[in-house]
């Protein structure tokens, strides 16, 4: 039985429905299309974008998923201290494939799981996991996966979660659309020719203003997330967090940003008419 779903979006008072993300979305691209959810943490995209995967798989997207972090910090025993790592890319793989991602589809950044505020820009590697090309830090590898995969839409915890690792795994994301997009770093492959739409999900936290974007599955779809999000078996306290998104029901709610890059024509009618030297602003 093929998914089924309701898809609205906000514009202004308008209200699109469709039953497909290409019927209601301003930014689809059709076979140009390939969408980047980028999770600061394994279990964060499955918890806040598992609809909205098995829909793009389902309209025929490539779907890419970047972990940010290598989870080390997501022990719950010590017996579990020393292989988490290991554990945590097991069952990233057990619940990110089971939503229809392709395992070569599914990329590991390494960065220290708690510590991305120490790996904000960019800096020579010394080898370290997150190296590429020679360099670490979050901007160098948003840079280069970017460049790579070339999304055309890209989804990122919103910036008003409380977890530290997702407001920086959001800014470093979105300065990393303007590096993509120039010719900085060419070891770093070359640039993109757009910059992708860029949304946010929610995980701990509400929007910090109301999201454009629901998704409505079938039960079928919905218990689909739910047993992807299980798989993350070593992390004890997932089972409140599965019990919280069960009785919210079957949809998710995604906030499209305004990204651009600043535009100063923008402000010019806030001081029209003000200037007392007519040479001034020429």
């Amino acid at each position: 039985m093929a998914a089924e779903f309701e898809v609205i979006r906000l514009v202004g008072e308008e209200r699109r429905v469709g039953n497909l993300l290409s019927q209601v979305s301003k930014h689809w691209q059709g076979e140009k299309e390939s969408f980047c959810f980028v999770s600061p943490h394994d279990d964060d995209v499955v918890l806040g974008a598992g609809l909205a995967i098995q829909l793009a798989i389902a309209e025929g997207v490539p779907v890419h998923v970047l972990v940010v972090t290598d989870g080390a910090m997501g022990y719950c025993s010590e017996a579990e201290k020393e292989t988490i790592i290991e554990i945590r890319e097991q069952e990233t793989y057990d619940s990110i494939i089971a939503l229809g991602v392709p395992k070569e589809n599914i990329h590991f950044l390494c960065f220290p799981d708690c510590q991305l505020g120490l790996y904000t820009g960019r800096r020579v590697g010394n080898g370290e996991p997150s190296a590429i090309a020679g360099y670490t830090g979050l901007q160098n590898a948003f840079t280069y996966h970017l460049r790579k995969i070339k999304p055309t839409q890209v989804f990122v915890p919103t910036m008003n979660d409380l977890h530290p690792d997702h407001k920086v795994t959001n800014e470093q994301l979105q300065i990393s659309l303007f590096h993509a997009s120039g010719d900085i770093w060419p070891e770093l492959g070359a640039p993109i020719d757009a910059v992708p739409a860029i949304h946010e999900l929610a995980i701990y936290c509400d929007f910090p203003e109301p999201p454009t974007l629901k998704i409505s599955c079938d039960a079928e779809t919905f218990e689909k997330k739910l047993t992807a999000i299980a798989e993350f078996k070593s992390q004890k306290q997932i089972s409140k967090l599965i019990e919280n998104v069960r009785n919210a029901g079957p949809q998710e709610y995604i906030r499209t940003i305004n990204f651009r890059f600043y535009q100063p024509e923008t402000y010019h009618h806030l001081f029209q008419g003000t200037s007392t030297n007519p040479t001034i602003g020429r």
